[in-house]
């Protein structure tokens, strides 16, 4: 085995997925009780976590640019989701506990990028597949404000094809404007196996007799190449500062139009 820099450098070699960078746009539109919402461009990392568990060294994967548990322009790490541990050995017993079994094929980590030594995600999609490529599960990891993480394991079953609606039941306090109370849809356009360029996920909460929120994360990917995190490192160098300020300013904006905040539950 090469060096981890030759590795992180290398191109994507023929049916060996490697890591993806996707550049476009972050929506939120909220319905109800008031109306809001914006749009801004938006870049996420897609990382392939079963390929690349076979090139770690150490427990580590990358370059300068990018790298997984190692210092870098872009960079995941272990303590940013999940309980901490490895990912890989995280998303299999989150499938395991919730009844999935068939998540034999690619696991994908979308995510938004450390950088700068900061991050802050909030929500992160890991895309479970079969073994000939088709979607078994979706994880949702949500984070909010507050240091508090949630997950939402959604088995798509057989058949599945984009667009379809998954739902779950909405368990979590994100929001300050509103209830742990509704549901989610949630709704993807993913195809891993094929080396797509258009990805979309799209989650609508519901409240009573219709969507009070339409969120959404979309873009183009292409491969990760250091040229491309240096891309986005220069366009975004203070993009994940920028996340949570953008929180806490359309935060204000809400409730100068006459929102009140909604106490936090007491962790159990």
């Amino acid at each position: 085995m090469g060096s981890i820099e030759s590795v992180a450098a290398a191109p994507e070699e023929p049916g060996i997925p490697m890591p993806r960078i996707v550049s476009g746009r972050v929506g939120h539109r909220r319905l109800a009780p008031v109306g809001h919402g914006f749009v801004t461009q938006a870049f996420y990392v897609q990382v392939p976590l079963r390929s690349l568990a076979r090139q770690m060294v150490g427990g580590a994967w990358g370059g300068w640019a990018f790298g997984v548990n190692r210092p870098a322009l872009l960079s995941l790490q272990n303590k940013d989701h999940g309980d901490g541990g490895p990912l890989l050995d995280w998303a299999a017993g989150q499938l395991r506990d919730h009844g999935v079994t068939d998540a034999d094929g690619e696991i994908w980590l979308s995510t938004f990028p450390r950088m700068l030594g900061y991050v802050f995600k909030p929500v992160s999609f890991w895309y479970c597949e079969r073994n000939d490529g088709s979607l078994s599960a979706v994880i949702a990891e949500v984070n909010n404000t507050f240091g508090d993480r949630h997950v939402y394991v959604l088995p798509c079953g057989n058949g599945y094809r984009n667009g379809q609606t998954l739902q779950a039941e909405k368990a979590f306090y994100v929001s300050p404007f509103f209830q742990v109370d509704g549901h989610y849809r949630f709704r993807f356009h993913w195809d891993g196996a094929s080396r797509q360029t258009h990805d979309l996920a799209r989650i609508e909460y519901h409240r009573g007799s219709g969507p009070a929120l339409i969120t959404h994360v979309s873009g183009e990917a292409k491969p990760l190449t250091p040229a491309a995190a240096v891309w986005a490192w220069l366009r975004y160098p203070a993009f994940s500062l920028g996340v949570i300020l953008r929180i806490h300013w359309h935060a204000l904006l809400l409730w100068r139009k006459g929102l009140r905040l909604v106490p936090r539950p007491a962790r159990p």
